[in-house]
């Protein structure tokens, strides 16, 4: 088998060993930080240069990351430049022991470490921290093309020197590193994608694309290095999805209370741009410099319709009848008034990122500075169209009759129906519900029109002195300020038809209109997965933007005001770490121990209103000052040449939400007194005082490498969570700013009592704990057979976590609920076949029951409990072989979600109380590489 990695002599004992220990070190040495343990790399051997290809390749090199980390960690490295094992990193991750992945709209993004969700986590790249486009801190992978990152290290525990690590571990991801490739590669690829149903949706493509081109070479006499790629994506996915309103006990009989099922379909596109300059005119000075640039822009088509069926909960509807039984296996609606949907969402994000990063080192120490800046820019517009049979539910059009069956397999409704929705006589553009009826709106649809900044300034410096001693490797210092800005401006608007040039219904505004031609597509059976027939589909931007809509800013409503929010937060970073390489009896024993000191200063900035018309918008202001101290320690102990036993124990801390900092809320004014609260005042909103998340942990890991690319490792891990974050505690808030605006009845009331009130926001007052258990096995058949059976292969495995997690509340008994984004049980396996070119493999990902998160309504977030996953994935490829008139290309075959696993959740502690099943569909890639 051939190698092209350039390798470094002298690491460890064995051939093998010295392999892997090489094809870790470049990259290590060479990121914004120097890792405990590789004080002493100062060069490369030039006359070993040897080649590794395909899956295999990306095994041996991900082993030996992780046997060579001077800490508990994972990794995965690329198969070959541009190309990672799976189509994108959050996929790659998410196989990897301990971590799990949450899929939105059926591709892999929400990432759990050890048990713990996105927030707990923190994500680098080249060491370098990153910046988000969400309203929170955690990283969206997919705007990160996969293509352009070589490899990836994820710390499960800290180092002092490590900054922005997480509570549950740090993912650093990197990119090529040209000096250490060591010859030049110029290569190119191309994927065509398409998902097995098609389109969903007539304006959004069933098939997309995939290009990429990487070049590195090396100038100078390999003291100046350059690597450049250019990756480009056109991704659609499918899902098909219902989402039912719940399940009320009205008529004595548990029901099916409404619907909102819809047919979605997604388009990601994108542009990812790095390049990397590395000088090393000498073996003592040393400089790289990083850039990385996204321009990242996603359409969302979604049409269905939403049902209002409980008449308990105002629907207008009529039971019929019903089959019997506590939960009756069919039910009978009649008047049924819907709401025929048009939505769609538009969200263009601009990332850039650039790092310096200078070095130098002689026998006695090592001089590190590193400076980065990294800003990410997002527009997200998402708007919602409606028509209907009548305006306000009532009107000369007769409603619908909906009968469902409950259904074993598949989607838990089959339903039939009457009216024919893409009769666009009938179905006309309205306010079908009457939900601005309240306002005295014609609400026609609806349009929330956000934009969020994200900037980061880091600069940190770092000595490190060596030391000629039997314990000591070296003495480290370093410290690193870090200044981040985050804003959120949001606005929100009715939309209400144009014909009378107002949306007050008191003013005449014009209550239903039929759908202009020029706006119209073909109709589609968008809900045909659960019986229903056709409907109308229309372009929603389009009646935008020919002005069949108006725009009523929620200001002149009931509504509360949305908040608009800045956080800005300067981080000080002190650290201290000794480097330990010496005996136990005749046993080596690596390690650090050290020590961070963290100094937060953060404010936020944003308004506080009671809404509704005429209310007052109030500048404010809030933040906090506070310190941690966070100790570490990791010891590796060598039983022997092929044995690791490794011991860590350090504290760790995640900070909060970028949006749970904001200081805005919106206020509620009552004209009686809360008997709970003893006030008239309410809201919900932001707690810009609020800490960090906190962790005592002690993690324990046996490693055995038994092979090339052979290894079992089981790992323990306990850690205790301080100031865990309860996103919607009881935050006390002064409401006298409102005094001006309150009337006389309510005035008299606050002054007489109050004007204090609870706020619904964040607090710190949560704690509880989180264990597990990891096991890891890698068989290449090549350490114990040769010829054919030698190319086959597995991988796999299995964690088990448990965790308790307690809730103080300012009123009441404390409870326990669960963290968001833990399985008790992760599996991933993966069996694969190599030999002569030829590449196959299957892939399998389980995980048990989790509390899923999702968006809800107004940019916040809901919770529920999702169904197991088992997900399966495939591909076959062939890679031309030396000699071959084809030499350099690689043609590949991948299926994703073979078994078209669904999504599923559900509510009220019972399963059969499904809100959410989605299905996705298989998506196929077929590519061809090129390396020349």
């Amino acid at each position: 088998m051939a190698f092209r990695k350039q390798l470094f002599g002298g690491i460890s004992t064995g051939a093998v060993s010295i392999a892997l220990a090489a094809l870790a070190t470049p990259a290590i040495a060479q990121e914004a930080s120097i890792e405990p343990g590789e004080e002493d790399v100062t060069g490369t051997d030039e006359g070993n240069v040897i080649i590794v290809e395909g899956y295999r390749q990306s095994l041996e090199t991900a082993v030996g990351l992780k046997r060579n980390a001077p800490v508990i960690a994972e990794a995965f490295s690329a198969e070959d430049i541009g190309k990672l094992p799976d189509v994108s990193i959050a996929e790659t991750l998410g196989r990897l022991p301990g971590l799990a992945v949450q899929r939105v709209d059926g591709r892999a993004q929400s990432l759990s470490v050890r048990g713990l969700g996105p927030d707990y986590s923190n994500s680098l790249l080249n060491g370098r921290q990153l910046v988000s486009s969400g309203d929170n801190r955690a990283v969206e992978y997919d705007q990160y093309p996969a293509e352009l990152i070589d490899q990836g290290v994820i710390y499960k525990v800290p180092y002092a020197g490590l900054i922005g690590q997480g509570l549950a571990g740090t993912v650093d991801l990197r990119t090529i590193r040209p000096l250490s490739k060591g010859e030049r590669i110029v290569s190119v690829g191309g994927r065509l994608e398409f998902n097995e149903d098609g389109s969903l949706n007539p304006d959004i493509d069933g098939w997309g694309y995939r290009a990429t081109g990487t070049y590195v070479d090396q100038f100078a006499d390999d003291t100046l290095g350059v690597a450049l790629g250019v990756a480009y994506q056109s991704s659609p996915s499918q899902v098909e999805k219902f989402n039912a309103w719940g399940y009320p006990n009205d008529s004595g009989q548990t029901l099916l209370g409404g619907m909102k099922p819809f047919a979605k379909s997604v388009d990601l596109d994108r542009l990812g741009v790095f390049g990397t300059v590395e000088w090393q005119p000498n073996e003592n000075w040393s400089g790289t410099l990083d850039l990385f640039y996204a321009d990242y822009r996603e359409r969302i088509a979604m049409r269905g319709m939403e049902f209002p069926l409980n008449p308990g909960w105002g629907s207008g509807a009529t039971i019929d009848s019903t089959s019997g039984g506590d939960f009756p296996q069919s039910a009978t609606f009649s008047n049924v008034q819907p709401v025929v949907r048009n939505d769609f969402d538009r969200k263009d994000v601009e990332t850039f990122a650039a790092g310096y990063n200078a070095k130098y080192e002689d026998d006695d120490f090592i001089l590190n500075v590193d400076v980065a800046y990294s800003r990410a820019d997002r527009r997200l517009q998402q708007i919602e169209s409606y028509a209907g049979l009548n305006f306000g539910a009532s009107g000369p059009n007769p409603g619908d009759v909906v009968t469902y069956n409950r259904n074993t397999g598949g989607f838990p409704f089959i339903f039939t129906n009457q009216i024919d929705y893409s009769d666009t006589s009938l179905i006309q553009l309205t306010d079908p519900r009457g939900w601005g009826g309240g306002r005295d709106i014609v609400q026609a649809g609806f349009i929330n029109d956000t934009t969020t900044d994200d900037e980061l300034w880091t600069i940190r410096g770092e000595v490190v002195g060596k030391v000629e001693d039997p314990t000591i490797k070296a003495l480290v210092a370093g410290v690193s300020f870090d200044h981040r800005t985050k804003s959120r401006d949001i606005t929100q608007n009715f939309l209400s038809l144009a014909g009378n040039g107002t949306p007050f219904v008191s003013q005449g505004a014009t209550q239903r209109a039929p759908i202009p031609s020029s706006a119209l597509l073909d109709p589609i059976a968008s809900l045909g997965f659960l019986g229903f027939g056709p409907q109308v589909a229309y372009d929603p931007f389009a009646l935008l933007n020919d002005g069949t809509y108006i725009l009523t800013s929620i200001e002149s409503s009931d509504l509360p005001y949305p908040g608009d929010w800045s956080v800005t937060e300067d981080v000080y970073t002190g650290y201290l770490r000794m480097d330990l390489d010496t005996f136990v009896g005749s046993l080596p024993l690596t390690g650090n121990i050290g020590v961070q000191v963290v100094f937060t200063d953060q404010n936020s900035r944003g308004f506080n209103s009671s809404g509704g018309v005429g209310a007052r918008a109030v500048p404010v202001e809030g933040g906090d000052e506070y310190a941690h101290v966070l100790p570490s320690m990791t010891l590796n102990l060598e039983l022997n040449a092929d044995m690791k036993l490794r011991f860590g124990a350090a504290r760790t801390l995640a900070r909060p939400r970028m949006d749970q900092l904001n200081a805005s809320f919106n206020a509620g004014v009552s004209d009686v007194i809360d008997v709970a609260t003893g006030s008239i005042f309410g809201g919900g909103g932001g707690n810009p005082e609020l800490r960090p998340y906190v962790a005592n942990g002690f993690d324990v890991s046996y490693e055995w490498y038994f092979g090339r690319g052979a290894y079992l490792a089981v790992a323990g891990y306990y850690k205790w969570l301080d100031d865990f974050v309860n996103g919607n505690a009881g935050v006390v808030r002064d409401f006298s700013y409102l005094r001006p605006i309150l009337s006389p009845q309510q005035r008299a009331l606050a002054d007489a009592t109050t004007y204090l009130g609870v706020v619904t926001g964040p607090d710190n007052a949560a704690d509880g704990h989180i264990a597990g258990i990891e096991a890891s096995l890698s068989v290449p058949f090549s350490v114990f057979t040769d010829g054919f059976f030698s190319g086959f292969g597995f991988q796999t495995s299995a964690s088990y976590t448990d965790s308790n997690l307690t809730i103080y509340p300012q009123q009441g008994d404390p409870f326990e609920t669960d963290v968001p984004g833990l399985s008790k049980w992760v599996v991933n396996s993966t069996v694969y076949f190599e030999q002569s070119g030829f590449e196959a493999r299957v892939s399998h990902r389980y995980r048990t029951e989790f509390l899923a998160e999702f968006p809800a309504i107004s940019a916040s977030r809901a919770t529920r409990f999702a169904y197991p996953e088992s997900i399966f994935d495939a591909q076959i490829g062939y890679r031309f072989q030396d000699g071959s008139s084809l030499e350099g290309l690689s043609i590949t075959l991948q299926a994703l979600n073979l078994t078209n696993e669904p999504f599923i959740n559900y509510t009220d502690d019972d399963r059969t109380h499904i809100i959410d099943y989605e299905e996705y569909g298989r998506t196929y890639l077929i590519g061809a590489s090129y390396r020349f």
